[in-house]
This record gives structure tokens, sequence and C-alpha cells, in this order.
């Protein structure tokens, strides 16, 4: 979440009008997040988070995410619902940008996961997977492996300004991604692909929901399984820490156990995981707006992540056996 488009109150106090949400108290814009521009209204009604879809989101694809929103709650899943005005439409125009209401999930995010948030997010994340298998819509993973090199183009000729050699090490990483290794013949649906600790709020360790599923589309459920490993299961130092990843595999292979084929491509795809992050990290670092309230995130965490999981040998190292359960 992040704020690039300021919204004038006399604008919001106007789209309000259309929604039976009560009177606008305040709002304020929520400064995390590197995506979409997002505020947290109060109302005489209760809160709401306003969400303004700009940068990567294409217009066509919001249909995608309202639905999967709605249809993940009706299979037991706690996110947030998108709010309808009184024409009976989710999504609407304000400040020039598409703009919807969603409501407000009680909880926090863990600023330092453990072993027990690992695995409640292991577990809502299997069964996403499973609740996501009757979703009706689709939508494709424009930031897979054929999405890589166009980010790497838009960013190469200043990536050592960051980091000395960071532009060749990318470049050889994605020579090898493209050359044939991706897995191609592995279970697919519909992923989050983008379960970052900031997009799961907990009670206590207890977790009460799940947020953001602006990337969310379909692609290998083992993807999203290895995306979940670079984001939760290193240490502020970008060590690995294979506690979390065995509380965090487990959990997922209690409600749904990973092929053998998933398991021997997870140090592959956590591979490419991180290469993903890393690439649109480092053009959001450059291309920070003018007067933007956002916090870019530093793209160097995924380069050191890549180079763990380069030298990983086997799933075994990230606490998984042969039978796909936790060593």
């Amino acid at each position: 979440m992040a704020v690039y488009t300021d919204v004038a109150a006399d604008e919001l106090a106007e789209f309000l009008s259309l929604y039976d949400i009560g009177e606008l108290l305040s709002y304020k814009g929520i400064a995390e997040g590197v995506e979409n521009s997002n505020f947290l209204l109060h109302t005489t009604a209760g809160s709401f988070i306003l969400t303004l879809y700009e940068k990567r989101v294409a217009k066509g694809d919001l249909p995608f995410f309202i639905g999967l929103m709605t249809h993940l709650a009706s299979h037991g899943i706690n996110c947030p619902q998108p709010v309808k005005n009184r024409q009976g439409e989710a999504l609407g125009m304000l400040a020039g940008r598409p703009a919807a209401i969603i409501t407000f999930l009680e909880g926090i995010w863990p600023r330092k996961p453990n072993a027990t948030h690992c695995t409640g997010v292991g577990a809502v994340l299997a069964k996403m997977h499973l609740a996501g298998g009757d979703f009706s819509m689709a939508r494709a993973n424009a930031l897979s492996v054929a999405g890589w090199r166009p980010l790497f183009d838009a960013a190469a000729a200043r990536a050592d300004e960051l980091q000395h050699g960071l532009r060749d090490f990318i470049a050889a990483e994605l020579d090898y991604l493209e050359g044939g290794v991706w897995p191609r013949d592995l279970p697919q649906g519909v992923i989050h692909a983008d379960l970052f600790p900031d997009n799961v709020f907990f009670l206590g360790e207890k977790l009460s929901g799940v947020i953001d599923f602006t990337f969310a589309c379909h692609d290998m459920l083992a993807y999203d399984v290895a995306i979940c490993l670079n984001a939760w299961c290193f240490e502020s130092d970008h060590s690995f820490n294979v506690t979390k990843a065995r509380a965090f595999l487990g959990a997922y292979a209690r409600e749904r156990r990973l092929s053998e084929a998933e398991q021997d491509a997870l140090p592959l795809l956590a591979r490419g995981a991180a290469i993903r992050f890393l690439l649109t990290r480092l053009v959001d670092w450059l291309n920070v707006p003018p007067g933007a309230l956002v916090r870019p995130k530093d793209p160097l965490e995924y380069a050191r992540k890549l180079r763990f999981h380069q030298s990983v040998s086997s799933v075994r190292d990230y606490g998984l056996t042969a039978s796909g359960m936790v060593a």
C-alpha cells in the first residue's frame, strides 16, 4: 500500500455519497507498500479501506480481483470484501483512477514473523489454493518468467548505482532461468503471488485475515509457496531460518501435499521468486514519483536471498523430506 494520488476532501465526500457507509469523519493515506494509493477511511458506519488502482494494475483485471475476494470469503477465507455502491457496482472512478472501497480487517501484520506466524501462513495459503480450484475467472501472471526481461531492460542501465556488479548478476540469472529450465507442467491454479507479512493480519499470534489481491493470478501453486519462503523464512540479516520454513511447509502440507515434482522444483521456483521481486523493487527504487507518499523497498534484500537459493542443493535445505513432509 502507498499513496501516489492525492484525494481532495470534497472529491472524496462526493464519491462516498454514492455509498451507504455513513458520513466521512476522517481519512489518511497509508504509506506502506508500492503499488496503489490507499487510504484508511473512518465514517459514522465504521472503518473502510479506499484503494485507487494505478501503476501495474490494468483496469480490465479489477473484476478478477474483486470477484476473487468474494469467492474466497464464500469458502471461509477471511479477506476484505468489496463494498458496492447504490447502483450495485464495486468499482468507480476517483481522482482519475479506478477506485474501490473494501471492508476493514482487524489485526496487525507481524514486523518480526516467528514460526507460529509461519504456521498460520502455510495453512491459509494452502486453503486459498484449494478454495480457488472452482473460481471461474482467469488472469495470466504478467510477472512470471516472460515478464522479467522487460523489467531488467528498464533498470539495467542504472542497476550498478545500487551495487557494483548488480547488472551482470541479474543478467546471468535471467539467462539461466530463461534457458529452458523453468517448470511448465506443475499443478496450477489461483495464487496470491504477493503474500508478504504486510499482507497478512494477526490478532496476537492467530491469523485474522489476508489482504491485497492485486497480484493474484493463475500460475503454478508451488510458485506461491516459493514466494512465501522468500517473504517469511529469512531473518533481518537475510539468513535463511529453516525452523520457520519447516513450520510454513508443514502447515501447508497438512492442507495440501506438494507433489514430488513440486518438491523437486521448489529451489528453482524460489530463485524465480527472488529475481521477480529483485527486479520489481529495483524498478520501483529507481522510479519513485516526486512527492509520492511511498517507501520503496530495498532491492538488495532479494539479491542476497537469490544468492542463498543459488546455493541450495535440494528441497531438504528448506526443511522438506522426500515424502513432502518436514524434516
